[in-house]
């Protein structure tokens, strides 16, 4: 609860005292902070005595922990769509699309450049396990984990802020209707439920299941959150398994666009659809669901705290 107190009053901070011209600053603090956080996660990870012959077991789990919860959600999407916003389909007629033809070494060019923050996170998680299996009780590094929590408190303020400053979101609702509010609610609702069915699947408690899939995608605040809520053997699978869901969504939007409809593609990205994914979005779909897929962005990273505060907190 402590952290969503903490969200909230940055966000007011952000909203009432803080110009857009902070926007790039506060964002730099932002990975300064989840770089020391995840570099913390991989020491106390490194630590462990069984951590290197658990270390399939952890990214099996964590790619379960991708694939139901993005399944679940896309066929929501789809269903709901479908049936209250029935214009999302690929018309036929237009033939196809200008970004359907990119083929697979494109989307890999695209994933490597849209990922520099997500390679970022992986070398200071692979660097804080090497810590943590040669000298995990280094003074610096045990001063690190000792006071971690303070270095999520001074994220989730960071995180409040950015919240704060976007003020578009109420007039982008009113704009397109309040059935934009469908696309992030299917969203939330599916992955939950995929959570669920991981943790009965892999042996976890159904809080902890929909805890993990909670992240939705936003594998730096979910990772870091849930390690220092319910342990870093959690927290490595939420990294994990978010991270991947960011991933595979690139290569499956070209695919869902084309066979499914183009709302059910903001599905895949969840949190993401603001940002990452999002020139994905703009070469594979339409105009309209680019202006969806800002909105579910928006509301979907604006839910992540809120939701792992509700099954960790």
């Amino acid at each position: 609860m402590d952290i969503l107190v903490i969200m909230c009053a940055g966000a007011v901070v952000g909203r009432l005292f803080v110009p857009a011209s902070v926007k790039r600053v506060n964002e730099l603090f932002q990975t300064c902070c989840t770089a020391l956080l995840i570099f913390a996660m991989g020491i106390s990870l490194g630590a462990q005595d069984d951590f290197l012959s658990n270390l399939g077991v952890f990214g099996a789990q964590s790619l379960v922990f991708c694939l139901l919860p993005t399944v679940c959600s896309v066929i929501l999407i789809y269903l709901l769509t479908n049936w209250l916003m029935g214009d999302g389909k690929p018309d036929p007629s237009a033939g196809a699309h200008p970004g359907t033809t990119g083929g697979i070494a494109r989307r890999i060019r695209a994933v490597v450049h849209e990922e520099g923050f997500a390679i970022m996170t992986f070398i200071a998680l692979a660097l804080g396990i090497l810590s943590g299996l040669a000298a995990p009780s280094f003074a610096p590094f045990a001063l690190l984990s000792d006071h971690s929590t303070l270095v999520l408190w001074l994220l989730m303020f960071s995180v409040g802020i950015s919240v704060g400053l976007r003020r578009g979101l109420i007039s982008s609702i009113r704009e397109h209707h309040v059935k934009t509010l469908v696309i992030p609610f299917g969203v939330v609702v599916g992955s939950i439920a995929g959570g669920a069915l991981a943790a009965v699947a892999l042996g976890y408690s159904l809080r902890e299941g929909m805890g993990v899939a909670s992240g939705l995608g936003w594998y730096s605040l979910a990772g870091v959150t849930i390690e220092g809520m319910a342990g870093a053997q959690l927290g490595a699978i939420a990294f994990l398994s978010s991270l991947m869901r960011e991933l595979i969504s690139f290569f499956c939007i070209p695919w869902i666009a084309r066979h499914l409809n183009y709302y059910a593609c903001i599905a895949a990205g969840a949190a993401t659809s603001e940002d990452t994914t999002l020139p994905m979005m703009i070469r594979y779909t339409d105009e309209r669901t680019v202006v969806f897929s800002l909105v579910n962005g928006i509301i979907c990273s604006t839910c992540v705290p809120f939701l792992l505060a509700l099954f960790f907190g």
